[in-house]
């Protein structure tokens, strides 16, 4: 790990930063200077020698690193990278609870729990380590970018583990919301396990026969609205997609799921129909106090667009 980063975070995010290679006997010639390095590092990425101009890419201690600099072994470097537009993602963060260890929010739909890929500054951290001053808040779990409700975080790393581990061993019961198509004949409530796989290129998940089951979900019926219903969501495992999946494989799939049972290309800032599924309530035994805590989502079923 490199040491304490001598940039401070823009708009919630830290420095990039790498850390040149030891020399050795398979590389016995050291790069002619530590601009070389870097473009041969990053000129694909960022603009080095602008980069290097504006005094962007900084040494430890928060000297600016020259082109011209004679390479050097084992030297970390940090700078910001330059941000992509993005569309903002519509619909408050509603900041549900706060204190010293926990800030627990209710998210929109399409909105990231952490930066990823093409949304960066439209996260859950990003907008939040900002917006709240908070810059070592991070998700002790995640929601699908377009799952909508709670989302709990820490707020400092030292208060980190021990609610990590409560949420590793299981001590946590969620509950989720779902809306599908009713059909009556489904035998409620249920029991869904199986073993759920996903495979890194692809966007769905998949059932893998004759596996043991890694995935559990109990279904229940809460209401009927006409053709639809809405089902009442437990799981006891966390598998990518688990509910999506358990519920498709019920022969109800979620409302507005872009994924299942059949990809629908969705452009990045189409926010015009959220997924109907809602991490409505969470509960457990507060690691630190031992308080029993339980909140729940000021969203309900249907969701409407915010845009």
């Amino acid at each position: 790990m490199p040491p304490r980063s001598p940039l401070p975070q823009r708009l919630g995010l830290d420095a990039a930063w790498m850390r040149t290679p030891d020399l050795d006997r398979s590389r016995p010639d050291p790069w002619p200077s530590m601009g070389a390095w870097l473009h041969e590092r990053l000129s694909e990425f960022i603009d080095v020698p602008a980069f290097l101009a504006e005094q962007r890419i900084v040494y430890e201690g928060g000297v600016p690193a020259v082109g011209s600099d004679p390479y050097r072994p084992h030297t970390f470097v940090w700078f910001h990278r330059d941000l992509a537009d993005e569309a903002p993602v519509p619909g408050p963060i509603h900041v549900v609870h706060r204190d010293e260890q926990l800030v627990v929010i209710d998210k929109p739909a399409f909105l990231s729990t952490i930066p990823r890929g093409k949304h960066v500054q439209q996260s859950v951290v990003v907008r939040l380590r900002d917006e709240l001053g908070l810059p070592e808040l991070s998700p002790l779990h995640r929601l699908d970018r377009v799952t909508s409700g709670l989302l709990i975080m820490a707020t400092e790393k030292r208060w980190r583990g021990a609610y990590q581990t409560m949420f590793q061993r299981g001590e946590v019961s969620k509950t989720y919301l779902a809306l599908a198509a009713h059909r009556p004949e489904l035998e409620l409530p249920a029991t869904v396990r199986n073993h759920l796989g996903k495979r890194r290129g692809t966007m769905q998940a998949e059932v893998i026969p004759d596996a043991a089951a890694n995935a559990e979900s109990l279904i229940e019926l809460q209401s009927v609205r006409g053709g639809e219903a809405v089902y009442r969501l437990s799981p006891r495992t966390g598998r990518t997609h688990q509910l999506r999946m358990h519920l498709w494989g019920l022969g109800v799939p979620i409302s507005g799921d872009p994924l299942y049972p059949e990809v629908r290309p969705v452009a990045i800032d189409d926010f015009s129909t959220p997924l109907q599924l809602l991490a409505s309530a969470v509960g457990f035994t507060d690691p630190l106090s031992g308080a029993p805590r339980r909140f729940e989502s000021v969203r309900s079923l249907p969701l409407q667009s915010e845009a």
